[in-house]
């Protein structure tokens, strides 16, 4: 079976009995939590909002399951009895308490309310609605089956996204001061050498976890190979059950045996945060060559040793925690590698479990600073003017990360970004219609709590106004 195209992938999405419309699209993308796929916070009580709103669920057997989902803050995590209780046989198969737990996260805010604003289509049993969680408005389609069980559960956004304007670079220090705890930022500009010369920073050369962000160094990776004539885009690659991982992605939903080319398994990598994807690329080019692009790009490579594998990440992080994460940081760097082969890569995905809470995040992840990743853009961008490097620009362009910046003015947007609860990082390259190339790193970091949505929001909007300051100039 083979699977090449960006338009398969996303026929196939599409056909999924469970289907998420983030809070932003990239961030669903870049989300890298058991959850995923997507930014990694929680619901919490609605029970003012439904004591207060004027429109209420039918009594009805698909009303009785939207007044379970409106109050289903008290119960996230789910558990695989209560899934069970709650949707049909088919739903549960295709879309596994870990997994529904993803979606569900990737919808909501610490603090938030989930509010019932609207009704339609209502049958006894099927309706459509519009529900507010925290900022965001979605429109619902849900649907039961003879017994009353969740058969079909859709969530797209049913306004424009909120982002919050900033204007100035004290508005942005603000912003990022009531972000996070631990905050680091950079807007920079590339000059003709790709050196990154900055025009605005805090803390830049402090490096934070990454979440996702990781990827850019895989796929920096992956260029020099292609380079070196060691891989070829076209080069197939296939799928087998041992190499997927959960969390965010698509390629970890086809059967064994898909055969995927490199080159669309780099853009699911990148456009989709796909972890499956990831970890072929890291297999594909090996753990070595990875690390050494660190070393390349980044002044705290010794932090990324020996450098995660998505699958490894998730089992350090939610399987017999904390017992496997502290024997592997009471180790050196040599013995964590062959900690990893013997102890941790046996360990099956079926025995991860989901946790909103963060976990090791100062330890525990891949790190970098923004002045790192600045310097991975630029190689990246300097690759992708080499011979047979060209489809790097599709890779990075494919999700622009939920930014409106405006085609008259911009030319060009790459992004990546990565999150896990306590963590959210947002990367962008854009160059503007004059050719002028600016970074813009943003790296949140909470180890006690989830960074919320509304944050993410707030995220977007400092990224938004630093692109168009640094085009004012």
């Amino acid at each position: 079976m083979k699977r090449s195209c960006l338009a398969a992938r996303t026929a196939r999405v599409a056909q999924r009995r469970l289907a998420v419309v983030m809070v932003v699209t990239a961030l669903g993308a870049f989300s890298f939590v058991p959850p995923t796929s997507g930014v990694a916070t929680s619901f919490t009580s609605a029970g003012s909002a439904r004591s207060a709103r004027t429109v209420v669920a039918p009594h009805s057997p698909v009303g009785k399951q939207l007044e379970w989902l409106l109050g289903i803050s008290s119960l996230l995590p789910l558990s695989a009895k209560e899934e069970s209780a709650h949707f049909d046989a088919t739903f549960v198969n295709e879309e596994p308490v870990n997994k529904l737990n993803q979606a569900f996260d990737s919808l909501g805010s610490t603090g938030s309310t989930i509010t019932l604003l609207s009704l339609s289509s209502v049958t006894s049993n099927s309706l459509k609605a519009v529900v507010k969680i925290g900022l965001i408005k979605y429109a619902v389609q849900l649907s039961v089956d003879t017994k009353g069980l969740i058969a079909g559960l859709f969530f797209s956004l049913a306004a424009p996204i909120p982002i919050p304007k900033v204007s100035s670079w004290s508005q942005v220090n603000t912003d990022l001061k009531n972000a996070a705890p631990d905050v680091s930022f950079l807007a920079a500009q590339l000059d003709a050498h790709g050196t990154c010369s900055d025009v605005h920073q805090v803390d830049g050369d402090t490096p934070r976890p990454l979440g996702s962000m990781f990827k850019l160094f895989i796929l920096g990776a992956l260029a020099n190979a292609i380079k070196n004539h060691t891989v070829r885009w076209n080069q197939k690659l296939t799928l087998t059950d041992a190499i997927k991982v959960p969390g965010s992605g698509v390629v970890q939903d086809d059967p064994a045996g898909t055969v995927l080319s490199v080159e669309q398994t780099a853009i699911d990598m990148i456009s989709v945060s796909d972890n499956t994807a990831a970890d072929m690329l890291l297999q594909l080019v090996g753990r070595s060559a990875v690390e050494a692009q660190v070393r390349t790009w980044s002044a705290h490579a010794d932090l990324d040793v020996p450098f995660l594998s998505a699958a490894e990440f998730f089992v350090l992080k939610w399987h017999d925690f904390p017992t496997l994460a502290n024997h592997y940081l009471s180790l050196s760097a040599t013995q964590r590698a062959a900690y990893l082969t013997t102890s941790v890569d046996t360990v099956s995905d079926a025995a991860i479990s989901s946790s909103t809470t963060p976990r090791d995040v100062n330890s525990i992840e891949w790190f970098a600073s923004p002045h790192d990743i600045c310097h991975a853009f630029s190689g990246l961008s300097a690759l992708e003017t080499e011979q047979d490097l060209s489809p790097l620009n599709t890779i990075l362009d494919t999700n622009n990360g939920g930014i409106a910046l405006s085609a008259t003015t911009w030319s060009r947007v790459w992004f990546k970004g990565g999150s896990e609860p306590g963590v959210l990082t947002l990367g962008y390259l854009a160059r503007d219609n004059a050719g002028k190339t600016f970074v813009v790193v943003v790296m949140l970091e909470n180890p006690s709590k989830p960074i919320a949505s509304s944050t993410t929001l707030l995220g977007l909007g400092v990224v938004t106004g630093a692109l168009n300051l640094l085009h004012r100039g």
